[in-house]
């Protein structure tokens, strides 16, 4: 998987970690599991994907 990769809000979540949204303000994160659905991304943030920032484990 590429860290650079950008997956949208409803895609399914390739890698357990803690994304964070494009927005480059760095305040919105998420931890997700592999195999579950992004969440929407907050309100009022301008971003519109998310990006893994730490993996979960090693797989």
């Amino acid at each position: 998987m590429d860290e650079n990769e950008r997956y949208k809000p409803g895609e399914t979540v390739p890698t357990s970690g803690i994304y964070e949204c494009d927005c480059g303000q760095g305040h919105h994160w998420s931890t997700d599991v592999k195999g579950h659905v992004f969440p929407p991304l907050p309100s009022g943030c301008p971003g519109s994907t998310w990006g893994l920032r730490t993996r979960a484990h090693q797989e």
